[in-house]
């Protein structure tokens, strides 16, 4: 018997909607988030970044300094001198296993996880107050980390060990990271003072002064390690040149209007582009212009907590011979994370949901995971698998970019018009006809054979044929499917089962984690009320229900959509009951009128 096209259950309100875009398929791709429950809330969470031009400058020498004063330390040992000289005197670049992990700074103390397994593998509690703003530097071996005493030490990633103690500030320390050179650290305080630090002599070269409020966020640009970005809570952002004596160093200032809770700058070879995130506001600044502001982008409805970028998205499936545009990421209070595209006005090209108000947020630099920290300490991790080919053209651009490479800059269209260059030109363009070839123009003399299509089959249709009934499932819940259509796969699942009870629909539904469930859930959430599919959505409930209540209570998220489906079912059937009411009222005032028509017309 020939496979039939699967037919859709009518439905008289019935609307288009949109396609499902690949911007939407990229960020779906971080599936399957971990939710780790920490002890306090998580203010902090950061990746090692990238090794900088400048990191193999002078990270040699600022180890070799680290080595030579180790018997200057605190209470120095024949351990903690070895561990010295073997994690700082090295002047080898991290292997890619060092660098697959990643800070989570919460309440006293600093967890260490792994990218790999999604677990704490180091604790680093060597703090008198509350932690605050950990961060690596790019070889992965060091981390700085302030706390609430104003104290700021340097650790050894490997033996937990505190290699360095930067004494000057007064108030709480939000933040510390360290300089792309690898010899400087930058600090901000709740004491107003922005601070750099040389870590081998362990001495504050600059004190930054100009801001009257908590100095709660700061950055070193990536690309101009005298530079530095940092955002206070008296609304402004100001951008300091250590190489400046006039004015205390300070080379321009912004008015946020709002106070400031996180600052970028953009990685793009001048950082000549910053952002700010204060209230329900990120605002973008131009710094080659002298801090003009060139956008202000409001889509939160509660303050902006933090600021992510991702370089190499890959979201760009318009993008031609490279891993796609540049995303900025946004979390805020009132549980959301937005992603922007800077390339099309900034507007907002997905959004992400999660239980609890976000304070902390962390893209890794392979664009693999996307952490985040709420305040409820929640730690909740999601990962995305990178391919081979994908890691291997990230490479090729980033030491394209930093040797400036022609190819770069033209974005792999060099191959224009190389057939005229001269030289063996059409060999090269010949060669790089997958980047970009030149439109092939018809004489006039041409004709062109129409050919004959056959109509195919949608998604749904091809995996449901292939008796894949999760995938079938899973294609039929997308944007851009009607409902009635949807529906429709949900009935012939049912439908499909020898011996009864919804097993088709069952082993569509079975095998699951939250991630996955969520699309099933809103789907139904969202017609539990439509009178045209009240006895479908019982059913895959039932199922549903049936799958998983062993292990029901163990995902807020799936919690949270159990609790809105029971509270609109509840709404549902009250309003039954009141329409019951009314109908039994109708029907008696009926009644009572008709006997008493019957009983005037006896009596006449």
């Amino acid at each position: 018997m020939d496979f039939q096209k699967l037919r859709p259950v009518a439905n008289t309100n019935a609307r288009a909607s949109s396609s499902r875009s690949g911007e939407s398929h990229y960020w779906r791709k971080f599936r399957s988030p971990v939710f780790v429950k920490e002890f306090a809330p998580v203010t902090s969470i950061h990746f090692v970044p990238n090794v900088s031009t400048f990191s193999t400058i002078d990270s040699s020498s600022a180890d070799a300094a680290l080595d030579d004063d180790q018997h200057a330390l605190d209470a120095p040992s024949s351990s903690r001198s070895a561990a010295l000289t073997s994690s700082a005197t090295s002047s080898q670049p991290a292997s890619a296993s060092a660098r697959q992990k990643f800070a989570v700074t919460t309440g006293t103390r600093v967890q260490i996880y792994s990218m790999r397994t999604s677990r704490v593998v180091k604790t680093v509690s060597r703090f008198s107050d509350v932690a605050r703003s950990a961060s690596f530097r790019s070889d992965g071996r060091l981390m700085v980390a302030g706390d609430d005493s104003g104290l700021v030490q340097v650790f050894d990633v490997n033996s937990r060990m505190i290699l360095r103690t930067l004494r000057g500030h007064s108030n709480p320390v939000h933040v510390s990271r360290f300089s792309p050179n690898s010899t400087q650290i930058l600090t901000a305080s709740d004491d107003r003072t922005v601070r750099l630090w040389d870590m081998p002599e362990q001495k504050c070269l600059r004190t930054f002064e100009g801001h009257d409020d908590y100095v709660r966020s700061g950055v070193v640009s990536s690309d101009n390690p005298s530079l530095m970005l940092t955002g206070s809570y008296d609304t402004t952002v100001r951008l300091w040149d250590a190489r400046m004596a006039e004015s205390g160093g300070q080379a321009m200032a912004m008015d946020h209007g709002a106070p400031v809770e996180d600052v970028l700058i953009y990685p793009t070879g001048g950082g000549g582009v910053a952002l700010s995130a204060g209230g329900p506001q990120m605002k973008v600044w131009d710094l080659m212009m002298g801090g003009r502001c060139m956008a202000s982008i409001s889509n939160h409805q509660k303050t902006i907590t933090s600021l992510a970028l991702s370089v190499h998205s890959g979201a760009d499936t318009t993008a031609t011979g490279g891993l796609g545009g540049m995303r900025v990421l946004s979390a805020g209070l009132d549980q959301l994370v937005k992603v922007y595209n800077p390339a099309d006005d900034w507007k907002v090209t997905h959004t992400m949901r999660y239980p609890a108000a976000v304070l902390s947020l962390a893209v890794s630099p392979d664009e693999s995971h996307i952490a985040t920290g709420m305040a409820d300490g929640t730690l909740c991790i999601r990962k995305r698998d990178v391919k081979a080919s994908e890691v291997e053209q990230r490479e090729m651009e980033r030491a394209a970019m930093n040797a400036g490479a022609y190819e770069y800059f033209m974005a792999g269209q060099v191959g224009i018009g190389g057939a005229g260059a001269g030289g063996g030109g059409a060999a090269s363009a010949k060669g790089r006809a997958g980047a970009a070839q030149p439109a092939l123009r018809s004489a006039q003399d041409d004709f062109r054979v129409e050919s004959v299509r056959k109509r195919k089959l949608a998604d749904y249709d091809k995996l449901l044929k292939a008796f894949r009934y999760s995938d079938a499932l899973d294609a039929a819940l997308r944007k851009g499917v009607q409902p009635s259509v949807t529906f429709g796969l949900l009935l012939e699942l049912i439908h499909r089962s020898p011996k009864g009870g919804a097993e088709g629909l069952r082993r569509a539904v079975a095998g699951r984690d939250d991630v996955t469930l969520e699309p099933l859930l809103r789907f139904l959430l969202k017609h539990a009320a439509n009178p045209a599919y009240t006895d479908l959505v019982c059913d895959t409930l039932n199922v549903v229900v049936d799958t998983y209540a062993s292990v029901l209570g163990q995902s807020p998220l799936v919690d949270e959509l159990f609790g809105r489906i029971w509270a609109k079912v509840s709404d549902e059937i009250r309003l039954q009951r009141d329409l019951m009411q009314v109908r039994g009222s109708l029907e008696m005032i009926l009644a009572s009128s008709a006997l008493g028509a019957a009983t005037a017309s006896a009596a006449a």
